[in-house]
């Protein structure tokens, strides 16, 4: 697959409260912890890969030179606040980011939502399963950074709030099912049972 210019930023900032204190992003996923996977998928098509936590020490062994590591700027505050910093480090337009609770994030998946941002000029374009939209898994601008900002500073922390303030579109479930992109791609695991099912599934992105 070609490469595209395109930053990968993985949300790695939570507590891990509903998993029990472990760290989701580090869990045994198949023979490598979640976020060595999903470093993976995102090296297929991305220049750059940016992971956002509260504490640099917790991934840097993993990571290694994989990818650069930042620390939250306005920490405890969700989504954005990780967006908030990734999209302050971007050296690219777009940055696909996702939460670091996703095994089976899919390279072919952004690309669609990339190649519909080009063609669309949005700000935002993110996947709707299953009736839901899923911003964990979507297509950002840098252009939102101002707005992600602004959020954070009126204390709006939901990151469907920035919807609110962008252009955005969908991509429905059918247009990745014509492309054989297996929609799982959103499943992430909160808690120990979800990881557990998560396990026994085949994927295939």
């Amino acid at each position: 697959m070609n490469r595209i210019v395109l930053t990968g930023v993985i949300l790695a900032g939570g507590q891990n409260r509903r998993m029990g204190g472990r760290v989701k992003a580090l869990l045994p996923f198949h023979g490598e912890p979640v976020i060595v996977r999903q470093i993976g998928r995102m090296k297929r098509i991305c220049d750059q890969i940016i992971v956002v936590t509260r504490d640099r020490d917790l991934f840097s062994q993993t990571v290694g030179d994989s990818a650069r590591i930042v620390e939250d700027r306005i920490p405890g505050k969700g989504p954005l606040s990780g967006m908030h910093a990734a999209f302050s480090e971007l050296n690219s337009q777009d940055a696909w980011v996702v939460g670091c609770d996703m095994p089976f994030i899919s390279d072919r998946a952004a690309l669609l939502m990339w190649e519909q941002k080009q063609e669309t000029g949005c700000d935002v374009v993110v996947p709707k399963i299953g009736g839901r939209i899923q911003p964990l898994h979507g297509i950002y601008d840098v252009r939102c950074t101002h707005h992600v900002t602004g959020l954070l500073q009126s204390g709006q922390y939901r990151v469907k709030e920035l919807f609110n303030r962008v252009k955005w579109a969908a991509v429905e479930e059918g247009r990745f099912l014509q492309q054989k992109i297996d929609i799982r791609f959103v499943v992430n695991v909160n808690t120990p049972e979800e990881y557990e099912e998560a396990l026994s599934l085949k994927v295939h992105s």
